[in-house]
This record gives C-alpha cells, sequence and structure tokens, in this order.
C-alpha cells in the first residue's frame, strides 16, 4: 500500500506542478489570474434582496403610472449599416440599437449602488414598451452569443432598455427619374396599444446618429443624411405619437451609365454608318440596320430588368425610347431611299460609256433621259417636281425644295444634330431642373 500511494504521488505529482504554473503564469494581455476581484459575498446578497423586493408585488401587466399621467418614452437610434436598398421589392435594410429610457417608480430603490446593469434575463420580469415598426416588413433581434439586449435601472427609477435590431423596411421609391432619383426611406414607429392619453414617444438631443459609413452595403445609393420627426396619428383605436427617421439616399449613375446609356449612344451612332454606305450596297445596308434595331430591343429589356414593373415612364425608358426610334428611323430611312431611287431616279443621271477614237479607248458620259416626262417648265429635281402646282402652287412658296435621292446627305446632319440637342434637353433637364 505504502509502494501505490508513493506511486500516485509521483504521478500526480506532474499535473500538480502544470497546474500551479498556469495560475502563476500571465495571460496574453499582461494580467495575472490573482488580478481578477471578485464582488464581495454581502454586496451579491445586496443586489439580489433589491430585486427580490422590487419584483415582490410588481405587476408587468401594467405601465408606469397608470391611471395617473402617460408614460413618457425617451428614445435613441444607433445606426451600425443601411443596405442594401432593393428597388424591386421597395424596401432597404437597416441595422440598428434602439433604446428606450422611461421612470418606473415601482423600480426605485435605497442603496450604496446607483445604478443596476443587469442582463435580458431580468427583461421578462418587468412592464416594457410595447413598441412596434410600422413600415417593417421583417425584423430580427440578434440572439448570439446571448441576446442582445441591456437593461439598467437606476435608484431613482429610471429605465434604460437597449437591444439590437436587423429590420428590413418598406421604401416607396419613385422612380419617375431614374436612374437620377433621390429617396427619403423612413423608419416608423409607435406604441401598438397605448394612445398618446397613456404613452409619449419624445425624441432626445442628438438622439439619432449614425456609424461609419465605409462598412455600409449602400452600393447603388449615396448617403445624404437623416433627420427625425414625430407627429399625432388619429386612427379608429385612438390617437397615436408616431416617430419617424429619414433616410436620404442619392442613387449613383455609374451603373448605369456604363450598362446602359453608354452603350445606347453607341448603337445609335454606329446606326449613322448606314449614311455613308452607297445606296446601291442593299445588304450591307439592310444588315446593319436590322443589327442596330435588335441591339437596341436587347438593352431596352436589359435596362428594364433592375426596375420594378411601374405602369409610368422613368428617365432611363425614355432615353432607351428614343435612341429606339433614332435607330429605326435610320432603318427606315435607308428603306425610303431605296424606294425613291428604283421608281423616280434622277433625271440628270450620268451613264459611263466606252467608245473608240482613232484605235484610242475614252471614257465620255451620256446624259440619260428623264424617265417620266415633267411637265412644261417643270424642275424634275425638285420634290414632287412633277406635279402641276410645283412652281406656282402657295404651298411652295418660300418652302426649301428637298431632294429625296440625296437623302443620305440630309440625314448625316440632320441624325447627329438631332441627337445632340436631344441629349443636351435630356441631362441637363434631368440633373438640373
Amino acid at each position: 500500500p505504502v509502494a501505490t500511494v508513493a506511486s500516485c504521488c509521483i504521478l500526480l505529482h506532474p499535473i500538480l506542478v502544470i497546474s500551479r504554473k498556469v495560475e502563476d503564469d500571465e495571460y496574453e494581455d499582461g494580467t495575472t489570474n490573482q488580478n481578477w476581484v471578485l464582488a464581495p459575498k454581502t454586496q451579491d446578497t445586496d443586489v439580489t434582496l433589491i430585486l427580490n423586493k422590487l419584483l415582490r408585488e410588481y405587476d408587468k401587466k401594467l405601465r408606469p403610472d397608470i391611471g395617473i399621467k402617460p408614460t413618457v418614452i425617451d428614445v435613441d437610434i444607433y445606426v451600425n449599416s443601411i443596405g442594401p436598398v432593393s428597388s424591386i421589392n421597395m424596401e432597404y435594410q437597416i441595422d440598428i440599437f434602439f433604446a428606450q429610457t422611461w421612470t418606473d417608480s415601482r423600480l426605485r430603490f435605497n442603496s450604496t449602488m446607483k445604478i443596476l446593469t443587469l442582463n435580458s434575463n431580468m427583461v421578462g420580469l418587468i412592464w416594457i414598451p410595447d413598441t412596434i415598426f410600422r413600415n417593417s416588413k421583417t425584423a430580427e433581434a440578434h440572439w448570439i452569443t446571448t441576446p442582445n439586449q441591456l437593461l439598467r435601472i437606476w435608484n431613482d427609477g429610471k429605465i434604460l432598455y437597449t437591444l439590437r435590431l436587423t429590420i428590413n423596411a418598406e421604401c416607396q421609391l419613385q422612380l419617375h427619374n431614374f436612374p437620377m432619383d433621390e429617396h427619403s426611406c423612413p423608419l416608423i414607429f409607435s406604441s401598438y396599444g397605448y394612445p398618446k392619453e397613456e404613452m409619449i414617444y419624445r425624441w432626445r438631443k442628438n438622439s439619432v446618429e449614425a456609424a461609419d459609413q465605409k462598412s455600409w452595403r449602400l452600393y447603388q445609393f449615396d448617403f445624404m443624411g437623416l433627420r427625425n420627426t414625430s407627429e399625432i396619428v388619429k386612427t379608429s383605436a385612438g390617437d397615436y405619437v408616431v416617430m419617424t427617421i429619414y433616410f436620404d439616399l442619392s442613387r449613383r449613375m455609374g451603373y448605369f451609365t456604363i450598362q446602359t446609356y453608354i452603350p445606347c449612344i453607341l448603337t445609335v451612332v454606329l446606326s449613322w454608318v448606314s449614311f455613308w454606305i452607297k445606296k446601291d450596297a442593299t445588304p450591307a445596308r439592310t444588315a446593319l440596320g436590322i443589327t442596330t434595331v435588335l441591339t437596341m430591343t436587347t438593352l431596352s429589356t436589359i435596362a428594364r430588368k433592375s426596375l420594378p414593373r411601374v405602369s409610368y415612364v422613368t428617365a432611363m425608358d425614355l432615353f432607351v425610347t428614343v435612341c429606339f426610334l433614332f435607330v429605326f428611323a435610320a432603318l427606315m430611312e435607308y428603306a425610303t431611299l431605296n424606294y425613291y431611287s428604283k421608281h423616280f431616279p434622277k433625271r440628270n443621271q450620268h451613264i459611263p460609256a466606252v467608245i473608240t477614237l482613232n484605235n484610242a479607248m475614252y471614257w465620255q458620259d451620256f446624259e440619260d433621259a428623264c424617265v417620266y416626262e415633267c411637265l412644261d417648265g417643270k424642275d424634275c429635281q425638285s420634290f414632287f417636281c412633277c406635279y402641276e402646282e410645283c412652281k406656282s402652287g402657295s404651298w411652295r412658296r418660300g418652302r426649301i425644295h428637298i431632294d429625296i435621292l440625296e437623302l443620305d446627305s440630309y440625314s448625316r446632319v440632320f441624325f447627329p444634330t438631332s441627337f445632340l440637342l436631344f441629349n443636351l434637353v435630356y441631362w441637363v433637364g434631368y440633373l438640373y431642373l
């Protein structure tokens, strides 16, 4: 037996040495195990007695000062982050610390301790405001690693209750100026059951603060600021105090400039190449026109994917539609030119022919006869020139004579000029007016 005890002591010796070493070693932050100071047992007992005494006859179903005066709730909000904002779902996400402060005279106590800081276990034992977020679609409280709730009780009965929330709130975006739109997305809250005669909310000074915006997920938006308001809303159940925070957002245009505006402009410019191709090159001009029209159709479809199915015309819809009309007009211009060149050719077309003179080859231009006879004194190169009223009719006086067979020459000037004018009016109107 003596040998057995001795062997056990030998085996336990390393464990005791390691244990003693751990106790004597310093922690990584430079503190030692001996520096931890526990609260005196008498103080623990004092706090336990205080809480037991406070809750002994406490009825959490009744609000403070019921039947005497309204309960005043002071509100503070700290915004951790905003975003993302969904234009399709008309909502945005926000992460906040929501703090409410009120006074409950039933929780006054006399002690050397001025404040009792308690965890979430105490929250369900006292009365707390029935605050709801009126425009929230979904809301989630944070529970990792413990419920993110804080409860503090002062000796005069003042209570501070905070919790962390992530809310998907509704924001009715007005997209008439999309993608140059600005919005004020609200976060609205009030009491669910207590009208203003029983519960009053009020903002404290500097009650809304925001964290650093570097970690926010706004992506397409810039945060322009926030403002808070309070109002009385009349309902069939009574008049309620409603508190609102507005977050002002301005959309960034970079993504839509790259994905929609620049491709649309380049497609319109590409359609003008047709004006410099000979009108006899029907396959080339037709293929170019159809390709640009189909490209604009695809761009129009892609541009609409980032929008809800609103019934009104947005700024982007207007731009894409006008670009589509320019491309389609370029295709129709060639169709018109091709039709008139086949049915109403120029009278003074010059046909090159080869003749032999003194055994030498020469090129000579022969003037082709007009395919149709013009009336006496009429100009066959004027637009609608072969009608009797062409020269003397009053509708023709002071008007410009247009040769439709020179339509390409006119289009080279008209299309770029009108498109440039449209862009000038469009961008000035939406960005500055």
